[in-house]
């Protein structure tokens, strides 16, 4: 009975203690479940609350506030970033300024040794950007850099160059040089031994090697890939080579001041006094107005239409107030190369820069300049290889069709060509062409003496500047190859007005007009009956 009575007296306890526990975890899941402080999460208003709009509108106010205190940081971020690209950028100006060549940091000439690694490991850098090991992916057909074949014998080229041959012996110095290294160093390369073998080594000789390729990228070196024959019939031995370029290198910076240059453009003429009026015009705007420090020296032969010609040249004086010129008349049978010898020797100023220049040319201000730019007494001579116009006619179909001249001066492959095998436009200083000789003077009427004064400064030790120019133009005119010109002359004469007409493809159209006219005849019968 006593533990029947204890248990009835310690269950009121017992409930009171579950009720106060039932308690406790209420008050402490409410205060769980009850929204964060200000600086975790803003409490919502209660529902039944009379401030629940106040509540709503102090909470959204908060939240933009927040947004604005965001946006504001992201902001100064941005202008903190801002300021560091700015310090960065003008810490490389003041290293740029410091090193201005790139190349003496890679080359750092108080530790050679640094300098010779710095060096292999850029010209090992090339060999990997290059396509030796694998290939790059390229953008379009005319992205790929094509190999050209080689043997002891031949050079199968792509680039044909003046010659226009496509397979040739190696003409410029330079390219035999190179091939006769590579295959050298090629041959003493199979000679190495490459292992302890007791069997004697097979010698390799230059009558061994088959053939080879190579390509040149210019901004990472030459590839060579040669092929030799093997100890079997089927079997070769192949040795791939690679000339890396190196770091570029600055060589000199100089001020150039062409402000008192004098340009003595010196033609010389026999009638074509329609073709003389048409250059005024162009001397006029491109070297008077334009330029305005030229001279025009003209060497007449004859007497036929030489007033004409004189007169054309006053009246440009009087217009344009220019008195920078020189008539000189010869009695004598017209010769280019005589000419421009009597216009040279005449000057009696100061040492000038000579443009030896045709009555059917076109040139530009800008070319002036380079005239300028690409000569220096007793260092370079100036050869510029101009832009020779085809036959208008031909180009634009028919006369009413054709354009002015200045729209016709755009270099493209159906206007015109590249002039790279005439060597008669060409700058110098007057003492380097007094020195050199002059022209042959034996050479009559058209054609071999501007090749012979071309030769003589390739003989000196004067630097000769060969390159395309976009400013000097040789306009179209119909060329007659007469019967007094030697076989030589005539055969060249001849080949220079093909030359001059239309392109390849031009020509083919007027070759194949009747066959085209009779398909479009056959195409437009054939639209009726159906």
């Amino acid at each position: 009975m006593m533990p029947r009575r204890g248990f009835i007296l310690f269950l009121p306890r017992l409930v009171g203690l579950l009720v106060v526990a039932c308690c406790s975890m209420s008050i402490v899941y409410m205060l769980a479940c009850t929204p964060k402080g200000d600086n975790q999460q803003l409490a919502l208003p209660r529902v039944h609350s009379p401030t629940v709009k106040e509540g709503y509108e102090a909470i959204l106010q908060e939240r933009e506030e927040q947004h604005h205190n965001y946006i504001a940081s992201l902001k100064k971020q941005i202008a903190q970033l801002k300021a560091e690209l700015q310090g960065r950028t003008e810490q490389l100006k003041n290293m740029q300024n410091q090193y201005p060549d790139s190349l003496d940091i890679w080359l750092d000439h108080s530790n050679p040794e640094k300098a010779q690694a710095n060096l292999l490991a850029f010209l090992r850098s090339q060999v990997d950007k290059a396509e030796v090991h694998s290939g790059v992916k390229l953008s379009t057909e005319y992205a790929a850099v094509p190999f050209e074949s080689f043997t002891l014998q031949k050079v199968y080229q792509l680039e044909m160059g003046l010659t226009r041959h496509p397979e040739e012996k190696p003409v410029r110095k330079d390219k035999r040089d190179e091939l006769t290294e590579v295959i050298e160093l090629a041959v003493g390369s199979l000679n190495k031994p490459e292992g302890a073998g007791k069997a004697k080594p097979r010698v390799y000789t230059a009558s061994d090697f088959v053939e080879g390729i190579y390509r040149t990228e210019k901004n990472k070196g030459t590839l060579y890939e040669l092929t030799f024959k093997g100890d079997a019939k089927h079997q070769f031995k192949k040795i791939v080579l690679f000339r890396p370029f190196g770091p570029v290198m600055k060589v000199k910076n100089e001020n150039v001041n062409m402000a008192d240059t004098l340009i003595n453009v010196i033609v010389p003429l026999a009638k074509r006094a329609s073709k003389f009026r048409q250059f005024m015009q162009n001397f006029r705007e491109m070297g008077i107005q334009q330029d305005g420090r030229i001279h025009l020296t003209v060497v007449y032969f004859g007497k036929e239409q030489m007033n004409e010609v004189k007169s054309i040249l006053e009246n440009t004086s009087k217009s344009a107030n220019f008195k920078n010129f020189t008539f000189i008349q010869l009695n004598e049978e017209f010769s280019r190369g005589k000419g421009l010898d009597v216009g040279a020797r005449f000057w009696k100023g100061n040492n000038v820069v000579l443009f030896f220049c045709d009555v059917d040319i076109y040139f530009t201000a800008e070319f002036l300049n380079s005239c300028r730019l690409n000569t220096q007494p007793g260092k370079k001579v100036f050869y510029p290889v101009l832009f020779s116009q085809y036959n208008p006619s031909i180009i634009y179909g028919h006369h009413d069709s054709i354009p002015s001249l200045e729209q016709q001066l755009i270099i493209k492959k159906e206007t015109g060509f590249w002039r790279d095998f005439g060597f008669g436009m060409t700058c110098q200083y007057r003492s380097d062409f007094i020195n050199i000789g002059g022209f042959d003077l034996d050479i009559k009427g058209w054609g071999g003496e501007d090749v012979h004064l071309y030769r003589k400064y390739l003989h000196s030790n004067l630097m000769v500047i060969r390159t395309p120019v976009r400013g000097l133009f040789h306009l179209w005119h119909e060329k007659q190859c007469l019967d007094e010109l030697t076989p030589e002359q005539y055969k060249m004469c001849m080949q220079s007005k093909a030359m001059n007409e239309a392109s390849h493809g031009q020509l083919g159209m007027l070759v194949f007009k009747q066959e085209i006219e009779t398909h479009l005849h056959r195409q437009k019968l054939s639209s009726k009956k159906t």
